[in-house]
């Protein structure tokens, strides 16, 4: 038996969101033997971009029954049957919520129809309900209303269940869905985390650190530390007591938070990242006439122009820079035993390799290399996306030298030293935060620069 559900929601933060309308379906196999719709009364604001997207406005909602007006319908009609939606971990999440804060404990096992799609359905476009279920021929209408997402939901289960003639891979997908396959001590910890940019911490039951980690969505991440058969996987799934996590806002603060708390805490399952989280670096070697760019192994009694996370990405820069700033490929770690290298052969060398360009050409070439490496300003901000609507973060460069971040609400509030010292959060520079810093402003990964020396108030 099968309860074939679509809810939408006020929008919001993670856990903090309402239902505003469900509906369900309760689906034999074969034909649909009871059905609930119904608008739901949120008792809390609805997001604009929610509003737009499905048309539910708080007017339509205020006659509507309160969660706790229809629960007891819904619990009914899902009893002994496999919660079946189209992105389901959404929209089970979003039931257990309301049912959590009437002091209920709902429980379920659930299927994907996204999942089950991308097995038995592989390489269509898309697997968006509505693009997905065109694509089959299927009608749908009332768009992203729970009534008409919820009816195309059935008839997409059906051709699913016809595809999967044996019910091995829809057997398999339940069982994997199934919330108890995640030991019951993993609930309440998955239960509680954001699906939000930030730092998560993994503590043991003595209270110690044991893993850090970055991501785009914690609750994600997380999820799949406790579910993947990976050795240090199942190391954290065998030490694990409790998560907490910091909110960062963005990529650019979660990476430089991520191995600076890495490097302070030292967790035994981050051994690979507790000195260096990019240990290969191109180094300028001034040794010989031609100076050479040479990639290795980050020495600490070494200073290179940039460090990466492996060397592919350090043999992609080289070669970007070969190109870039017309270097010669015989003065680098890419240099042939002897005579020219192959730009001179197709004439993209000025002759470095065989004598014919001078040294001081050659080396201000080099130096031209390093310089586009330097900061735009020798003060001043990076400003990017903060953890909440309205708020703004800063990370900032002073001399040159990165000295932390911080964030704000107001323009005011970074308007002079003072008031920036006071908001920031201290970071160590070193090699690994000036990776992350120049890989963001090389691709632009952030709102706005503010060059200090033009806006400080004296």
């Amino acid at each position: 038996m099968y309860a074939i559900v679509d809810v939408e929601t006020t929008g919001g933060k993670f856990n903090e969101e309402g239902i505003t309308e469900i509906a369900i379906y309760r689906f034999d196999g074969n034909k649909i033997i009871d059905q609930f719709s119904s608008l739901v009364n949120p008792q809390r604001e609805i997001q604009p971009f929610v509003q737009r997207l499905t048309g539910i406005n708080s007017k339509m909602l205020v006659n509507a029954p309160k969660f706790f007006e229809v629960a007891k319908r819904i619990v009914e009609i899902t009893e002994d049957a496999v919660l079946v939606a189209h992105n389901a971990e959404f929209d089970y999440r979003i039931i257990r919520t309301e049912f959590k804060r009437l002091g209920f404990d709902f429980e379920r096992q659930s299927l994907c129809t996204v999942d089950l799609a991308q097995k038995l359905l592989p390489d269509l476009p898309s697997y968006k309900l509505g693009k997905l279920v065109r694509s089959l021929g299927i009608p749908i209408s009332d768009v992203h209303r729970a009534h008409g997402d919820a009816q195309a939901t059935v008839e997409l289960f059906k051709v699913l269940l016809e595809k999967d003639s044996q019910k091995e891979i829809i057997s398999a997908h339940v069982k994997i869905l199934n919330k108890k396959q995640v030991p019951s001590k993993y609930l309440n910890i998955i239960d509680e985390l954001p699906t939000e940019t930030g730092v998560y911490y993994i503590y043991n039951e003595a209270g110690s650190i044991i893993y850090i980690g970055k991501s785009k969505n914690i609750k994600k991440r997380v999820l799949s530390h406790l579910t993947s058969k990976a050795r240090k996987a199942e190391k954290i799934q065998k030490a694990i007591h409790r998560v907490t996590y910091e909110l960062c806002g963005n990529e650019c603060l979660a990476l430089l938070k991520e191995q600076h708390e890495i490097k302070k805490n030292q967790p035994r399952l981050n051994h690979a990242l507790k000195y260096r989280h990019f240990p290969m670096g191109i180094r300028r070697d001034e040794s010989s006439p031609y100076q050479r760019l040479l990639i290795e192994q980050v020495r600490q009694d070494a200073d290179y122009l940039d460090v990466f996370k492996n060397k592919k990405e350090a043999e992609g820069r080289l070669r970007f820079w070969i190109e870039e700033f017309s270097l010669c490929a015989q003065h680098t770690s890419f240099a042939r035993a002897q005579g020219a290298c192959f730009r001179k052969g197709i004439d993209k060398c000025e002759g470095a390799c065989v004598g014919e360009e001078r040294c001081d050409d050659y080396n201000t070439k080099v130096q031209a290399v390093a310089d586009s490496l330097l900061y735009p300003y020798e003060d001043f901000l990076i400003i990017d996306k903060g953890k909440s609507v309205g708020e703004k973060s800063f990370i900032y460069i002073k001399d040159g030298v990165f000295q932390g971040y911080g964030y704000f609400q107001l323009n005011h509030q970074i308007k002079s030293l003072d008031k920036i010292e006071a908001r920031l959060i201290r970071i160590e520079n070193n090699r690994d935060t000036q990776a992350v810093i120049r890989s963001f402003l090389r691709r632009e990964r952030y709102q706005k620069l503010i060059n200090l020396a033009e806006v400080l108030v004296p």
